[in-house]
């Protein structure tokens, strides 16, 4: 097997440097671990330039090859063309967890895709897919201090040079504009029309057609300026190990996420499904009290057992040995605590990371159970579409590993709109002016935070 292309680069213990140094180049996107403090936030990976960009929307794929400035319609399942084109590149060896591979998003809406039988594509407004297929990255990590320039062995001498000047000149490079809302965010669904779709799923609760579903309302806002510095503002007030931002042309993505969907490190599968939540104190005694209710909290264990079976039965579509070695785990982030559990398998031989997400998506910690017939729910009290939010944000790389995460506290910019989401999970002994308040906490932080820039 061959060896990636390794240089070691001026380490910087804020990536913003790299991405400022790189963003001019085409669909540029930032894994970003924000502070590398939390156990899962120890990498960064910054890239640009990918040799294809796939881009799925409307059941049709627009494939761009970067090289030879072609693009092309297709009408292909997007997960099986993305493997296609992947197998087209050698496997390599390296330590480092990316190494070019695709890179970007699989939105929510793509369970048209996963589950063709019972979902239609409902929304033209978003684009299901944006991913690149990378030949490089700069790779950060933060726990060891150190940065390296990575590439496939496919990647020109001639490009990989180029990039090596542009990570010389870091101290050149122009920060971020100005970034302001115009209009403040507003919610889609007004109390009574949210009051409506709370009764129609108790219904359901109450009938036996499911036990918990995870109802999500939209909110809108316009603005104005660059949002990278609304993304580089919001990862200092909230941050999060599987934080992101993608400029992907006409959408950018502003993720600020904690919890993994799916990682893989060649057969040896993971995903951390979190339910259960408490806000942080800045009293020291508050926030113990906050955090030990969180761990005893038997509704919040019971929801969180609920979707750890549900995980366990998506891994096992394609993997054996499924365990659980972590069961409802406490991790404190900047501004939450929350209920984790951890879930693994052993990825089957003839499976592979594509099948795996296909099999597990869209995540189970944020539809409901069962998980097909509350997504029913969701697609008929829902108004809009979730795009990217409830979907995940990841890679596959090259050198067999992979990582995703859920793609919750999450932002989505197209035109002059900027859109966030925000829900909770609905069981039969929830209060709708709680879960309704509960909506409007979970991304309340991200609007405070944007509302100080002016």
């Amino acid at each position: 097997m061959k060896q990636a292309t390794v240089t070691a680069v001026r380490y910087s213990p804020n990536s913003l440097d790299y991405f400022l140094a790189l963003r001019h180049m085409p669909f540029p996107a930032w894994l970003d671990s924000t502070d590398g403090k939390h156990t899962d936030g120890r990498f960064d990976i910054i890239t640009a330039n990918p040799h294809y960009f796939l881009h799925y929307q409307k059941g049709s794929c627009t494939l761009q090859n970067l090289l030879s400035g072609e693009s092309k319609q297709l009408q292909e399942h997007p997960l099986v063309l993305q493997q296609q084109l992947f197998e087209q590149f050698e496997p390599v060896a390296c330590t480092w967890p990316f190494v070019g591979g695709w890179l970007g998003y699989w939105g929510y809406d793509l369970k048209a895709v996963t589950e063709p039988q019972r979902f239609k594509h409902q929304d033209d407004e978003w684009p299901c897919l944006m991913a690149g297929l990378y030949l490089w990255a700069v790779v950060v990590d933060h726990q060891q201090q150190q940065a390296v320039l990575v590439a496939h062995p496919s990647l020109s001498r001639e490009e990989y040079q180029q990039l090596q000047a542009c990570l010389t000149k870091l101290e050149a490079v122009q920060p971020p504009q100005s970034f302001k809302l115009t209009e403040p965010f507003q919610p889609v669904l007004s109390p009574a029309e949210y009051q409506s779709a709370f009764n129609q799923i108790q219904h359901y609760i109450q009938a036996g057609d499911c036990y918990q579903v995870n109802f999500t309302q939209r909110f809108d806002s316009q603005f104005s300026g660059d949002l990278l510095t609304a993304y580089t503002h919001l990862r200092k007030a909230s941050p999060a190990p599987f934080s992101a931002y993608l400029a992907f042309g006409d959408i950018t993505v502003l993720s600020h996420s904690p919890e993994r969907f799916i990682k893989a490190d060649q057969c040896v599968i993971e995903t951390k499904p979190i339910k259960g939540t408490r806000a942080r104190s800045a009293d020291p005694e508050m926030d113990r009290l906050q955090a030990e209710a969180l761990l005893n909290s038997e509704k919040d264990q019971a929801e969180n057992l609920m979707i750890v079976d549900l995980l366990r039965n998506d891994l096992s579509k394609h993997c054996s040995q499924v365990k659980v070695p972590h069961l409802f785990k406490l991790e404190s982030f900047a501004n939450v605590h929350h209920l984790v559990t951890t879930v693994t398998g052993q990825l089957n031989s003839r499976a592979n990371y594509f099948d795996l997400l296909t099999g597990a998506f869209p995540g189970g910690s944020i539809t409901g159970a069962p998980k097909i017939r509350a997504m029913e729910i969701i697609q008929q009290l829902e108004p809009v579409s979730r795009s990217v939010y409830c979907g995940a944000i990841g890679y596959i790389s090259f050198n067999q590993q992979m990582d995703t995460n859920i793609a919750i506290r999450t932002l989505v910019a197209k035109d002059q709109g900027l859109y966030c989401w925000g829900g909770g999970g609905i069981v039969a002994d929830s209060q709708c002016e709680d879960e309704y308040q509960e909506a409007w906490a979970k991304v309340s932080n991200l609007m405070n935070a944007l509302n100080q820039l002016k």
